[in-house]
């Protein structure tokens, strides 16, 4: 796999915590066959967003950082978790894809 192009993992339906660590070892085996140095998560699926989101999200993060320096990056990211992130600081530390956001507002307003 070209390092340039990253690697996918997508998120949906309603994260729990105890979901969390089957979702780390998804990202883990996704590294594991892969050579890119950003993994997009789409979220944009991810329903009732709540602070078992925010935790999957932190640690999805820290086993990205963990495998080289890999960096995740969120695509489509409901306002709700948006504003949970921000809440508890995660915002700054995430990569967030305001392009898709802005992309999803400008399809909305049309």
């Amino acid at each position: 796999m070209n390092p340039l192009s990253p690697a996918v993992l997508v998120l949906s339906g309603h994260v729990t915590r105890a979901g969390v660590p089957r979702l780390c070892a998804e990202l883990e085996a996704i590294l594991a066959a892969s050579d890119a140095v950003v993994v997009d998560c789409d979220v944009g699926g991810i329903t009732e967003p709540d602070l078992a989101s925010v935790e999957a999200v932190a640690r999805l993060s820290v086993v990205a950082r963990r495998a080289g320096g890999r960096r995740l990056r969120l695509l489509h990211v409901p306002p709700e978790l948006r504003s949970l992130l921000d809440l508890v600081g995660l915002a700054d530390v995430v990569g967030l894809d305001d392009g898709a956001a802005a992309e999803a507002g400008r399809a909305a307003g049309s």
